[in-house]
């Protein structure tokens, strides 16, 4: 009696872990395809509403600065409504956004890219410590699954949303519609999760007593090296996808093959995106792959900078690499340096905060540079000279020890 109770909880455990890991891999394929599926079809926007190029290119800025000015909230309001609560409502609230923004209004597609980028801050967030919390022994792995999940979605809306937008009996605002089905079916899955057992998210130390959620982040070396790192290699990430093209193109690829090259760029991430957060869980410094990411962009920005373009595709390889290689160490380290799931969601809605903000910056920067110099030396030096910046910040968050 006792052997089949104990093999009727192992089999019920063993279907949770499958729901849960299935609920987590169509959530993380909703934080991104509302994004990236954006830019190629910039035109077909501007054109059918008649807006300026201003405002176009703002709609792929509006989610980053909601990103920025949410993110420090979320642990409040994730601890009152409980986190799998408002995962749940913040998928929702993603829903109405895309709904709203392909209605073909100017005014609501603004309203409803203000809503998506306020939806998805949520699950940037709280997915760090929602690990820590459910799986304290296995944050590695389900951080892979879910940075891959979340890379190969936002791929795959980069390269359909054009192709759906040109057909005429569809048209941008079906191919700004399309990311629906995935929260619709991320709704469904999450269900069982919200029947299920849920952990308290109270900020309870290991001797009993609670911790003050007053902590001033801002006042932590450590609190702020992770923010930077957050912030440089966001920043790296959404200007190499903005002017890379460009900067090849000047170098003499058409553009095609320099939107080819860019694609190189992005896939190059997802083996490191998987790799490393798994590693990471089982160094005790994470210093190493912190060396290894900025060789890799180093070597990938130098190629780029001296126009050496029959390596072009190594470099982009290479500078992809780095990319998910530096994404995967800085989301790990919102649970390696801090002990309590609380606590990792206050240090990721801080660094989210501060790096969506550098991200929202960095590619008018970078076009600005361009038009002061008239050349590309400036912003691909500038490329260089922040990914040293990013290894001196990641080296000193990479240190064993805890906020």
């Amino acid at each position: 009696m006792t052997t089949n109770k104990i093999s009727h909880r192992e089999k019920k455990l063993h279907t949770n872990t499958i729901l849960f890991v299935v609920a987590i891999i169509f959530f993380a394929s909703t934080l991104r395809t509302p994004l990236t599926g954006v830019g190629p079809i910039i035109s077909f926007i501007r054109d059918s509403l008649g807006i300026s190029n201003v405002l176009a290119g703002f709609l792929t800025t509006i989610p980053l600065l909601a990103f920025a000015f949410v993110s420090p909230f979320v642990p409040r309001i994730s601890r009152k409504f409980g986190m799998e609560w408002t995962l749940f409502y913040s998928i929702i609230l993603l829903t109405i956004g895309i709904i709203l923004r392909s209605v073909g209004s100017t005014s609501l597609l603004i309203i409803g890219t203000v809503l998506i980028g306020v939806a998805i801050a949520f699950g940037n967030v709280l997915f760090p410590s929602f690990f820590k919390m459910k799986f304290p022994f296995h944050i590695g792995l389900l951080t892979g699954i879910y940075t891959v999940s979340m890379n190969i979605s936002a791929a795959v809306a980069l390269g359909i949303s054009n192709p759906i937008a040109a057909n005429s009996n569809v048209g941008w605002q079906g191919a700004l519609a399309g990311p629906i089905v995935l929260t619709l079916i991320t709704l469904i899955t999450w269900i069982p999760l919200l029947r299920g057992e849920k952990v308290d998210l109270n900020n309870i130390s290991k001797n009993g007593t609670t911790k003050s959620e007053s902590t001033k982040l801002w006042k932590s070396l450590l609190a702020w090296a992770i923010a930077v790192s957050m912030g440089l290699q966001s920043l790296i990430f959404y200007c190499s996808a903005a002017w890379l093209p460009e900067i090849l193109i000047s170098q003499g690829f058409s553009a095609d093959k320099a939107g080819w090259m860019t694609s190189v760029m992005q896939m190059s991430q997802i083996p490191m995106t998987f790799l490393i957060p798994i590693i990471a869980e089982k160094l005790r410094s994470q210093r190493p792959i912190v060396i290894l990411f900025t060789l890799f962009y180093i070597v990938g920005f130098f190629g780029v900078f001296f126009e050496f373009t029959n390596f072009t595709i190594l470099w982009m390889i290479l500078i992809g690499l780095g990319g998910g290689a530096s994404f995967g160490t800085v989301v790990m380290l919102f649970t390696l340096r801090t002990k309590t799931a609380y606590e990792a969601a206050q240090i990721s809605g801080f660094a989210q905060s501060i790096g969506y903000l550098l991200a929202a910056i960095g590619p008018v920067l970078f076009g600005f540079l361009h038009d002061m110099a008239n050349s590309w030396y400036v912003p691909n030096g500038l490329f260089i000279i922040v990914s040293i910046v990013l290894c001196i910040s990641a080296y000193i968050s990479a240190k064993d020890r805890y906020l």
